[in-house]
């Protein structure tokens, strides 16, 4: 019996719990019990006591980069198959990598900002290897960022991997168009 168990097990309420017994802490369905009043806890989400910070950095655009265009492609044309549609939606893609972009870049180069702060504040009151960490940190952190301008060109250019997301978002969207063509005509017995 554990320390904080005060009730015998005879004297528990077994409405609850299959047989009343709790040893350490735990029921028999290794349901965690209160040590208090010897209740099931109910388990309570992370999400309401953590606070995650968004995700803002290179990552999210590489998510975007490597997303599934061309199954994205293919259901919208087998929703709408008209090519006005096609062409909206590969404009929706471009603004949206817009987006993403600046949101990125932002989020650089507010960071750099920071870290020039703490660099000259740390290196004022001598802390040489938190500034050459910090310096680390700095440069990688401006390489994340040369590789987000070079992408920005690349989408004004309609080159590299913007490029490669408009070609199989189209891909996708053709075979659609090829797949009603089949199921609605090619199949067709006559």
């Amino acid at each position: 019996m554990g320390i904080f168990n005060f009730r015998k097990n005879g004297s528990q309420d077994n409405s609850n719990h299959s047989n009343g017994n709790h040893v350490n802490g735990y029921d028999d369905d290794d349901t965690e019990v209160n040590p208090l009043n010897g209740q099931a806890q109910a388990d309570i989400p992370e999400n309401v006591f953590v606070e995650r910070e968004a995700v803002n950095n290179i990552d999210l655009l590489y998510k975007f980069l490597d997303g599934n265009y061309e199954e994205k492609g293919y259901n919208d044309a087998l929703v709408n198959p008209d090519a006005s549609h096609l062409e909206q939606n590969i404009e929706a893609l471009k603004f949206e990598l817009d987006r993403i972009i600046k949101k990125v870049k932002t989020f650089y180069e507010d960071f750099l900002r920071e870290v020039d702060y703490h660099i000259e504040s740390r290196a004022r009151n001598g802390m040489i290897d938190t500034v050459d960490e910090l310096r680390m940190k700095k440069g990688i952190a401006e390489s994340h960022l040369k590789k987000v301008l070079e992408l920005e060109k690349d989408v004004a250019a309609k080159a590299g991997d913007s490029k490669g997301v408009m070609i199989s978002y189209v891909k996708g969207f053709k075979n659609g168009l090829a797949a009603i063509s089949h199921h609605t005509i090619l199949q067709r017995k006559f």
